[in-house]
């Protein structure tokens, strides 16, 4: 069964940086397979990690919707299943599904039935499972997972972030999923910040490398091994999932 770490945040908390940061630190020994999953609209996930998507879940999930065959059941699981396998973009340590924008007005109900029991099973396939989420954790509160492990609330030290990781622990609360341990990741500072009834994962401090490395437009697996934000992420997951993780640039 995977393991699986689902990241939430405010848009520019630092989410999709940190989801990216975690999967390096995944690839950089042979804990087994990862799946890196792009739940954002915003679809960034790729170009942290230097992969290009050719096709995204969204897309896939239209095109199967507006088929009507004959034995329409049968018919629309298969062509489901083989447009996620060809969506699956593989790369050196990873492999990473891009689900792309949420659906339009149109009823989406049976294909994403379809789409929740062939993702579960997909997932079994992995060690480990790491989900880029938007604020709102649309894709988890759609139900195209049903279950997550840690759910990782990234929030800088702000008045807003703090409301921010309150109200999506509250949300996290209502999904009719099963969320097993749900604690925030404070971004950009140093300690000291909590928010009362939520654990607080750890701190990732402000780290210019990360910037600069963005600005070039250099990939997470570019990040220099010194880098703080990626030490002190390296220190929580290495607690959070009792595993040890060498600092190697492992680049793609």
């Amino acid at each position: 069964m995977a393991t699986t770490i689902a990241i939430s945040g405010k848009g520019g908390a630092g989410k999709t940086t940190l989801a990216a940061m975690i999967i390096r630190l995944l690839c950089s020994q042979s804990h087994g397979a990862v799946l890196a999953v792009d739940a954002d609209p915003n679809s960034c996930l790729a170009t942290m990690l230097g992969v290009e998507p050719e096709e995204t879940i969204a897309e896939i999930r239209e095109q199967t919707r507006q088929k009507q065959p004959d034995g329409e059941g049968t018919d629309r699981l298969r062509s489901l299943e083989y447009g996620i396998q060809q969506a699956i973009t593989e790369a050196v340590g990873f492999d990473l599904l891009t689900m792309g924008r949420p659906e339009g007005p149109s009823c989406y109900c049976a294909v994403n039935n379809i789409l929740r029991t062939f993702l579960d099973k997909l997932s079994s396939q992995y060690q480990y499972v790491i989900i880029d989420n938007e604020a709102g954790m649309e894709h988890l509160s759609r139900r195209t997972t049903n279950n997550v492990d840690l759910l990782c609330i990234v929030a800088e030290p702000t008045a807003i972030g703090n409301l921010t990781a309150r109200r999506i622990f509250e949300l996290a609360k209502k999904l009719p999923i099963s969320v097993k341990e749900i604690g925030v990741i404070w971004n950009r500072a140093e300690s000291g910040k909590n928010v009362d009834e939520i654990e607080t994962f750890g701190y990732i401090p402000n780290d210019k490398t990360i910037f600069d490395a963005s600005i070039q437009g250099k990939t997470i697996f570019d990040l220099e091994e010194n880098s703080a934000a990626l030490s002190a992420v390296c220190k929580i997951f290495e607690s959070k999932l009792k595993r040890s993780f060498p600092l190697s640039k492992n680049k793609q």
